[in-house]
């Protein structure tokens, strides 16, 4: 277990006043209370009611003016949690699809606080969409080609960073290639990266709300992780 190490889950969120409450309802009840904030919604510009249920459930809700971006709402969770003292964060994702006990595992997993966290899903068992799936499967294989380490889900968006560490690898992605972006950095500078098999759940193709587009969001990966490559040496390991 990770002892004495200040953590905080940040949940960036757009459009999820259907799933958010019980979001944080969960991950208040799945982590260890703390002295301060516990659980950060980053409301990414909603016009829904993101915000109003949020804070209802308990969570301090920070709000970006417009849609920026996941990227740009994870670097203002992580900036906040930095000011509030805490020395890791643990990412969720705002729709349900992470159950609070899989989020509390990658938060309080054994690895050193300096180390990158990834929840690894079975998208196969757990009945995510074929389109998904090749998509992480591309993805998968692209990164650790360029980032010299075997990566098993590198879209998974439930993780723990070491938060200044994470905000010092200067990744410039606002909207989802952000994620893919710190992977990389991390593996090329030969980080230390945890790989944790995550249970997620699916709600009925009806049900499902997701802004990541399968065609231009990996697109728009590829793209940032060629300028990443360009951008950070690989470090002998």
């Amino acid at each position: 277990m990770l002892r004495g190490v200040k953590l905080i889950a940040v949940v960036p969120a757009f459009q999820a006043e259907r799933s958010i409450a019980e979001v944080v309802t969960g991950l208040l009840s799945a982590l260890p209370a703390r002295d301060g904030p516990t659980v950060v919604v980053v409301d990414d510009g909603s016009l829904d009611q993101t915000a109003a249920e949020a804070e209802r459930a308990g969570a301090t809700v920070l709000r970006q003016p417009k849609n920026l971006g996941k990227g740009a709402a994870l670097r203002v969770g992580m900036r906040f949690a930095v000011e509030a003292g805490s020395e890791a964060v643990v990412t969720v994702d705002a729709d349900g699809q992470h159950p609070p006990e899989e989020a509390a595992r990658v938060a309080l997993h054994p690895a050193s606080r300096e180390s990158l966290v990834l929840g690894v899903r079975d998208l196969l068992r757990d009945g995510a969409p074929i389109a998904n799936r090749f998509s992480n499967g591309f993805s998968n294989a692209f990164l650790s080609w360029f980032g010299g380490v075997t990566l098993h889900d590198s879209q998974c968006g439930l993780r723990r960073y070491p938060v200044p560490e994470t905000l010092a690898l200067d990744a410039r992605s606002d909207g989802y290639a952000f994620e893919s972006q710190t992977l990389l950095c991390a593996a090329r500078l030969g980080w230390n990266i945890a790989e944790v098999p995550i249970r997620v759940v699916y709600p009925p193709r009806s049900e499902r709300v997701s802004h990541f587009r399968v065609i231009r969001d990996p697109a728009r990966i590829v793209a940032s992780v060629l300028e990443t490559t360009w951008r950070v040496p690989r470090r002998a390991r």
